[in-house]
């Protein structure tokens, strides 16, 4: 790999050049390391967004622009955070080049999307720069939704469920499983025991946003909440009629008069004389969702249906009859205004499975149709949207959070009496924008009125820093409007630095998975020896640049709702049947919805007391509360498993916390291209070549940025210390306002491998811990003759990292697996530097004695060509389905052809 020049020793002028040869760099370093794209499959998230540096557009923003123009795309839209209150000439210099088109703008919170002809991006980036008021560009992209469901679970398992879970076996939940199950283990953060010690707090006057694939209307256990009022009170749709392609949006061009008229070919009779607009909608928009085209269940993907808009009245009808006659069509209006609900297809009520898909319409008014090109430009139209789930992934994070008599019984959502607000952010291609992702949030958070939000979705930058302009859009929305947003911390564990974005963001809660023995049991049909653990996918902090991430833990797998047209999904090998409308998933997905039942828990309870509860204050009674999850470092599960029980007693004793500065040393492949180079807001050193029995220190400057004036006098202390970590000197400090101070950690590791902890900063006359600081070191294995090997057990549904350091100039990097028992399904994940794993990380993928269909990867060997040079991590984990308990292998890494002997 070429090297690539730092541009903080670029001239100011010349920083920009630098950033795009920086992108070229990260890409061309990515693919040969053998970066594979996420697969429909893969609970790996695809690359997301890069930061926004110095000059505003990232360096994968500028790869994005440089593949817009090599594949002809006719436009590019982007997404620009700018100063609040500032989004006014922003907007009108954008507007003023020739064929763009301001889609969306929010001036309080800083936020303008345009849309740009891709020959004139240059200049409308050049434009932006010039504008003090803008702080980051960000470019649409797609991320990938994963499949973590069974289906995605083509092997065949080695053993019967009822052998690997021989300690104990589990039946089908149901209506008479009680509300303490680890089926659903909501009880594990808590929220079981808190709405039995607190009935009145079970979410009533709670209303949660669930930005996702859509939820479906018709599940039972998603109709009422526990005081008998409407569970999901408002559905929308928060893709983009015209930047995310999203054909469920209808272009309302087309005039006729009723009470006859003339459209496709055909006759069709309005309800009334009057003047409508009308467009065809066909469920083959649809292909590349759960329903694979076929809303109406009739077995094809051929069906159309006319779709009449009557812009006075503002509502649609839909000739779901297809008879040509509008007036025996019920009139509809958006769904938050009468709740209507319209079905494709008709249910037999003789079987267990619905027959019919239920859909509500949408309106949005003067849509500029700029983006069309041609003689669209400077003409808009209203977009009628046909509101129809995506994927079943929605709805099973809507139930964890607030379901209500999962089966017809006792087992319960996080928040059983809480509110649903669905937003659809995802397309047909298999994941949802950026833009949607952005802007569905801002529309829940300013618009429908929800009191917390859930985003289960997410992409691995490689510089994952969270230094980019939605990063601080969503911070902007939990400062300025005071809801709290919880994001799953990604799937691309365990990997060290696999934390996805946005839950990088500072003020988000990003949640990583946990899970049981119980729930591996009773969920999977598989025995383990850990009485409870990190799930191995789980994504791992910390940030690039240091930061604290996962913020918290909760439970990563659980039986819960899925849409009532799909048959029942169980994981094979737990040995029992699911009835439809009922399915396990498992990831980050589900675990943030966790915390975000259980937090709203403590809205609901602060709301009973008439108690005001900040976002702030939430953070601070999660992570200063949470439980400690033996035998995981502090990188792994962030302030540990959350406990609503006792994030509780501390709201009531008046959790609260400063707000801080951190700046800290990191040295790590990409640490030169932070926003300010070398430096972070936690230490980690992954590059610096430590060794074990090495003493190092390292300056960590806290800067304190709210509170008294006068100085205050802080606690340090170390929480979740292997031994490595000390202070040097006191371990109390004086902190003034806005003046930094620097204190000294030391770093004495015994063995190689990674250490983390976490050094608390605490003013100890308030309840709570003020400030959390991550702290990472790794000491990294040589090549000792350009051969690293090593040998061990995998315990099934553990993982073990190796930190192995490659030298520069190695031309291809070898990693073998051998020494495994017979049967044994155990296998090697390649991290890069970067923290971007080289291989699939799907539950399914390149295990040996495990066939999958769909995998091509060599289970024993592989190869990465031009491997980027500086630490990588290699991963070993044993497989739910392995035969054996423990699991005996041998790895070795081998650097060849030119590399240099350290």
């Amino acid at each position: 790999m070429t090297t690539t020049p730092d541009p903080r020793n670029a001239p100011p002028g010349a920083r920009a050049a630098a950033r795009i040869a920086i992108a070229a760099s990260l890409v061309a370093a990515l693919t040969a390391a053998g970066a594979a794209p996420a697969l429909a499959d893969d609970p790996r998230p695809a690359p997301g967004p890069a930061k926004s540096g110095p000059d505003k557009l990232g360096s994968q923003d500028a790869d994005l622009l440089a593949k817009a123009k090599a594949d002809g795309d006719k436009t590019v839209t982007m997404m620009i955070a700018t100063q609040p209150g500032k989004t006014g000439p922003v907007a009108g210099a954008l507007d003023a080049i020739k064929g763009a088109s301001v889609g969306q703008s929010y001036d309080k919170l800083g936020y303008v999307r345009v849309t740009v002809p891709t020959g004139k991006a240059d200049a409308a980036i050049d434009e932006a720069k010039k504008l003090d008021a803008v702080h980051g560009i960000d470019l649409k992209q797609e991320i990938r939704l994963p499949d973590p469901t069974p289906r995605a679970d083509t092997g065949s398992a080695a053993q019967s469920a009822r052998k690997l879970a021989k300690g104990r076996t589990y039946p089908a939940p149901g209506r008479n499983t009680p509300a303490k199950n680890p089926y659903q283990p909501a009880f594990e953060t808590g929220a079981v025991e808190f709405t039995e010690d607190h009935p009145k707090a079970d979410g009533r006057g709670v209303t949660i946003g669930i930005l996702d694939s859509g939820v479906d209307l018709a599940h039972p256990a998603l109709q009422k909440t526990t005081t008998g009022e409407r569970k999901i009170v408002d559905w929308v749709t928060a893709t983009d009629p015209l930047a995310d392609e999203d054909g469920t949006w209808l272009p309302m061009t087309s005039d006729v008069a009723g009470p006859s008229f003339s459209f496709n070919g055909r006759t069709y009779t309005a309800p009334a004389s009057g003047s409508y607009q009308v467009a065809l909608f066909r469920e083959s928009e649809t292909t590349g969702g759960d329903m694979k085209g076929d809303l109406n269940r009739d077995g094809d993907t051929t069906d159309s249906w006319a779709v009449l808009y009557d812009k006075a009245a503002g509502t649609v009808r839909v000739d779901l009859d297809d008879d040509g006659n509008f007036g025996n069509d019920a009139d509809m209006k958006p769904y938050k205004d009468g709740f209507q609900v319209g079905y494709f297809g008709k249910d037999n009520p003789d079987t267990p499975i619905a027959e019919r898909i239920p859909f509500v319409v949408q309106v949005r008014k003067d849509v500029p149709m700029d983006p069309k090109g041609g003689d669209w430009i400077g003409k808009k139209a209203d977009f009628v949207n046909i509101g129809v789930i995506e994927s079943e992934h929605g709805t099973h994070v809507a139930g964890i959070t607030a379901a209500n008599g999962l089966f017809g019984g006792k087992m319960n959502g996080a928040a059983p009496g809480a509110k649903i607000v669905s937003s659809r952010a995802c397309t047909w291609t298999g994941g949802c924008t950026n833009v949607a992702l952005t802007e569905g949030m801002i529309d829940l958070v300013v618009n429908r009125g929800v009191d917390i939000v859930n985003m289960s979705i997410g992409g691995l930058p490689a510089l994952n820093d969270g230094n980019n302009a939605r990063a601080e859009l969503y911070t902007r929305l939990i400062d300025t409007y005071g809801v709290q947003l919880v994001i799953s911390a990604g799937n691309s564990g365990p990997g060290l630095n696999t934390i996805g974005d946005p839950a990088l963001a500072d003020k988000v809660v990003s949640v990583g998975a946990s899970v049981s023995k119980e729930t591996w049991a009773a969920n999977y049909g598989s025995e383990v020896k850990t009485a409870y653990a990190m799930m191995p996918f789980s994504s791992r902090g910390p940030r690039e640049d240091g930061g604290f991430t996962p913020t918290i833990t909760a439970p990563g797998a659980s039986v819960n709702t899925t849409p009532t047209w799909e048959p029942g999904a169980p994981v094979k090998e737990a040995g029992y049947d699911l009835p439809p409308g009922y399915g396990m998933l498992q990831g980050t997905s589900m675990a943030s919805p966790q915390a975000t039942g259980a937090a709203a828990l403590l809205i609901s309870a602060a709301k009973q007391k008439h108690m005001k509860l900040t976002p702030a204050d939430l953070r601070t009674a999660l992570t200063s509360t949470a439980k400690k999850i033996k035998g995981f470092q502090a990188y792994e599960q962030g302030s540990g498993l959350i406990d609503i029980v006792e994030a509780w007693e501390a709201l009531r004793d008046g959790a609260t916390a400063h707000e801080y500065a951190v700046k800290a040393p990191v040295s790590t492949a990409l640490s030169g291209r932070l926003k300010t180079p070398g430096f972070g807001t936690g230490v980690y050193d992954r590059e610096g070549g430590l060794k074990a029995g090495e003493t190092r220190t390292y300056d960590v400057t806290i800067t304190r940025t709210s509170g008294p004036d006068k100085p205050v006098r802080h606690e340090l202390e170390w929480r979740n210390n292997d031994g490595t970590f000390k202070l040097v000197g006191d371990d109390e400090v004086k902190l003034p306002l806005n003046k930094p101070v620097t204190v000294k950690v030391r770093a004495k590791a015994k063995a190689a491998g990674i250490h983390s902890a976490i050094l608390a900063v605490d003013d100890e006359r308030t309840e709570g811990i003020d400030k959390q600081i991550m702290t990472t070191v790794i000491v990294a294995e040589p090549l000792a003759s350009n051969v690293f090997k090593t040998s061990g057990k995998a315990t099934r549904n553990a993982t073990t990292s190796y930190f192995v350091t490659v030298p520069q100039g190695t031309k291809s990097l070898e990693v073998a697996m051998s020494g495994l028992a017979d049967g044994s399904q155990t296998r090697f994940i390649a991290i890069s530097p970067y923290g971007v794993p080289a291989d699939k990380t799907s539950t399914i993928n390149c295990y040996p004695n495990y066939p999958n269909p769909d995998n091509t990867c060599r289970p024993d060997l592989r190869s990465y060509k031009n491997p980027v040079p500086g630490v990588w991590e290699f991963e070993v984990e044993s497989r739910r389905t392995s035969p054996l308990l423990e699991n005996p292998y041998t790895l070795t890494v081998t650097a060849g052809d030119g590399a240099t002997k350290p």
